[in-house]
Order: structure tokens, then C-alpha cells, then sequence
């Protein structure tokens, strides 16, 4: 079985296209997100958020590299892409997520760049299968869609997170953060991962360690 190692370069080299790994580049769309995205600053569904799902998204193209579920170079693209849009324009608050996904929609369509505009059906279903809750099981959609998904998930995963997840997921929510805290153990023992790559990258161990980080902040707390 493949050992997913950690990608080693930088945000830079991703949008660049340093290694190769899909069509073209990303410049103009990383572009387009910095100084058009109206979300930038939201508390939970913000710049980072949306960089870290590019990050994750390009690691798990880089563990599929040998498998053809991965797709061509242009598909590639297309998948990354619609990482980019999955959550541009998020009001930043509760509510349908429908209502989000077609904000995304929206600004890929008034952004796509001439060379994507072949595939913009393509682009639009992975966004649309991102939307919370998903309305298709994970067998009936592809594997970008499946990692996509699971890439969502796992925000709270990452070293730099109560910042990001507990008071940011808390202001978009309505929440005290203790509330948010205390409920990512649940959320943790819940997760369900439907690609080999999350599964490995975020193994037992891994998400066991997390519930102690959990337990032992919240133990601080009360």
C-alpha cells in the first residue's frame, strides 16, 4: 500500500505548477481569489480555509499520481480549479449550503478563463457535489468529487486549527467556542473517509490523537 509523504514544496510552487502534476497553471486563478473573493475574512470559511483545501487537494493528486482515476493533466486542472471555487463568496454564516455553492458557481462562471471555458460543466459539478449535506453517496460520484469531500472534513486536522475551526466555525455559526470545542470529539468519531488517501493521511492514530488534544483543552476549560 502507498504511503501518502507529505508534500514538501510550497503554496507558490502549487499555483505555479512547479512539478508538472496538472495543465498549465493556477496564477490567474490564485489571482482571482486574492483580490476578488468577497469571503477573504469571513472567521471559518475564509482565504485560508480555501488554501488549505487547495493544499490537500494537490497532495492527493500527487497520491494517486499512478492510478487513472486520477485522469489527465487536464482534469487535473479541473479538479483543482473547482477547489478554488468550492466556497469563494461563502456568506460566512449559517444557513443552506445551496446558497453557497451557487455564489461559487456564480464567480467561476464570471471568472472561468478563456482556456477553461470547455470545460465549465466539468468545474460547476465538482463544486455542486461539495455542497453539506451531500445529496449523492460516495460510490455514485468520482474520485475528485470523493476527495473533495473529504478534504472538507478535515479543516480541524491540521497543527493551526482552534483559531481557524473553533472561533471561526463558532462566529459563523452562533456559538460559544467551548460549544464548538466540545462537539469536534463527536464530529471526530463520526468521520467516514471514502478515499484511500484520507485514510491513510488521516489514520486512526492521527484522529485518536486529536480527541486527546480535544479532551485535554476542553479539561483546561471547564
Amino acid at each position: 500500500m502507498r504511503k501518502n509523504k507529505e508534500f514538501v514544496g510550497n503554496l507558490p510552487s502549487i499555483v505555479r505548477n512547479d512539478a508538472g502534476y496538472y495543465l498549465g497553471d493556477l496564477k490567474y486563478y490564485f489571482k482571482i481569489l486574492f483580490n476578488k473573493a468577497k469571503n477573504l475574512n469571513n472567521p471559518y470559511h475564509n482565504f485560508r480555509h480555501i488554501t488549505h483545501f487547495l493544499w490537500l487537494g494537490f497532495d492527493a493528486i500527487r497520491f494517486y499520481l499512478n492510478d487513472p482515476r486520477i485522469g489527465s493533466l487536464r482534469e487535473r486542472r479541473n479538479f483543482l480549479i473547482a477547489s478554488i471555487f468550492h466556497d469563494f463568496d461563502h456568506v460566512g454564516k449559517a444557513g443552506p449550503d445551496i446558497i453557497n455553492i451557487e455564489r461559487a458557481v456564480k464567480a467561476f462562471k464570471t471568472y472561468c478563463h478563456p482556456d477553461d471555458i470547455d470545460y465549465q460543466d466539468e468545474i460547476e459539478n465538482l463544486i455542486r457535489l461539495s455542497e453539506y449535506p451531500h445529496k449523492s453517496s460516495a460510490n455514485e460520484i468520482s474520485l475528485h468529487a470523493q476527495i473533495m469531500r473529504d478534504v472538507d472534513l478535515t479543516q480541524f486536522i491540521s497543527s493551526a486549527w482552534i483559531q481557524q475551526v473553533i472561533f471561526g466555525l463558532a462566529a459563523e455559526q452562533g456559538k460559544q467556542p467551548i460549544e464548538v470545542l466540545k462537539s469536534q470529539e463527536t464530529f471526530c468519531n463520526n468521520l467516514k473517509f471514502s478515499t484511500e488517501w484520507a485514510k491513510q493521511k488521516f489514520s486512526k492514530n492521527v484522529l485518536e490523537e486529536k480527541i486527546r488534544e480535544i479532551r485535554e483543552l476542553v479539561k483546561i476549560l471547564e
